[in-house]
């Protein structure tokens, strides 16, 4: 029953409940009629011409039903349902996985769950933010420290100049000088 060109798929559960709630459904329609309402409808008839219409209503039905059915996987691959539902089974089975699209996620849960980490998330760079404060003000401070040093430094060269011009004053006079 295979036509050329078409490759054989094996269907997704998608693909197979389609063509089984076709079957089903074209099932009732199909066979509405029992025999005794078949005869009956026919009663008119003698009994050998009701039970010879009847074998041909058989097979009549049972024709449209094959008939209806291999038009029916037809269209489908025409219309490449096949493919088309084993991606939809994909995503919803991706989505089954993923915690945002399942239905049991309730969505204030994910509200609650998303505000606490921003929270959490505001106050991990707020800290940061305050080390970082505190860190510039240890900088700025060692900076005017070293900015007030170099004046200290040439304070105290001045000092040590001024003292060695002091001893040498003093020993001037005398022949021996300590060594310095």
């Amino acid at each position: 029953m295979e036509e050329a060109g078409h490759e054989t798929v094996i269907p997704g559960s998608r693909q197979s409940d389609l063509k089984k709630s076709f079957r089903d459904a074209i099932r009732p329609l199909l066979t509405a009629c029992s025999r005794e309402d078949f005869l009956d409808i026919f009663s008119k008839f003698s009994v050998a011409e009701r039970n010879k219409l009847y074998l041909q209503y058989n097979e009549v039905i049972v024709n449209l039903h094959q008939t209806l059915e291999s038009e029916f996987d037809a269209q489908c691959q025409d219309f490449q349902f096949g493919p088309i539902l084993d991606k939809v089974e994909q995503m919803v089975e991706e989505q089954s996985l993923d915690p945002l699209f399942s239905e049991k996620t309730n969505v204030m849960d994910v509200a609650n769950d998303l505000t606490s980490a921003k929270k959490s998330e505001i106050q991990r760079l707020t800290r940061l933010l305050q080390r970082a404060e505190e860190q510039n003000r240890q900088m700025e401070a060692r900076i005017s420290l070293l900015r007030e040093q170099p004046q200290e430094v040439s304070d105290t060269a001045n000092a040590i100049k001024r003292l060695k011009t002091g001893i040498s004053a003093y020993f001037e006079g005398n022949d021996k000088l300590p060594p310095i």
